[in-house]
This record gives structure tokens, sequence and C-alpha cells, in this order.
């Protein structure tokens, strides 16, 4: 089941506060990003975000799923309503997430 384009915009608006927040669809449901770099998925309706140690720290107990079938478990979060909380969460789960590889050029076969 794909996930509903009004839970993605409301998810985005309320974790806003940690940077420039961006989607983008893929196989049906959504990769969210954070200043370019993907912190998390919606799928199903359900928002998933990378496991970081300081995202424990901030959302201590928080519960732990894979967003699809043999994916890394990743932080389940069902209440985005705190926007300031949300907001802390995201920026310090993008502070300790790696920069993503630079994408290498396609090089055109001459003929």
């Amino acid at each position: 089941m794909a996930s509903n384009i009004d839970f993605v915009e409301y998810v985005c608006e309320q974790i806003s506060g940690a940077g420039e927040i961006t989607y983008r669809k893929m196989f049906g449901d959504y990769g969210v990003y954070c200043n370019s770099k993907i912190i998390g998925l919606i799928c199903d309706d359900q928002f998933f975000v990378k496991k970081t140690k300081a995202g424990a720290e901030i959302i201590p107990g928080c519960e732990e799923a894979s967003p699809y079938t043999n994916a890394k478990p990743h932080f389940l979060i069902e209440d985005v309503d705190n926007k300031e909380l949300m907001a802390e969460f995201i920026s310090a789960t993008y502070n300790e997430l790696p920069m993503p590889k630079p994408k290498k050029p396609k090089v055109k076969k001459s003929s």
C-alpha cells in the first residue's frame, strides 16, 4: 500500500525546523531528506527514521521496525505532533549520519 501524499507533507512540515526537508517518491513510498541527506522513509503511512545514538538519546525507548522486508531496523516514529522535539531529533540524526557518497559521472561510450 502506497503512502498518502497528505501524510508525507504533514510529516515533512512537522520536521521542517531541522533544516531543508524534501521528499522523493521511491518504489511507491517516499524517501525523506534533510539538507539533501536521506534521514528516513515513509512507507505505508508510517515514518521510519534511520537509527542513531543521538536519536536514541532524544527519544529513549523508541520502537524499532523495518520499513520493508529485509531492511535494517529504523526508529518508527508514531507521533510527529511535537514540532520542537521532531526538529531536535531530526537535526541530531542528520548530524550523526554520514554524507552521501558522490555519484560517479556517467561515461558516454564513443562510437
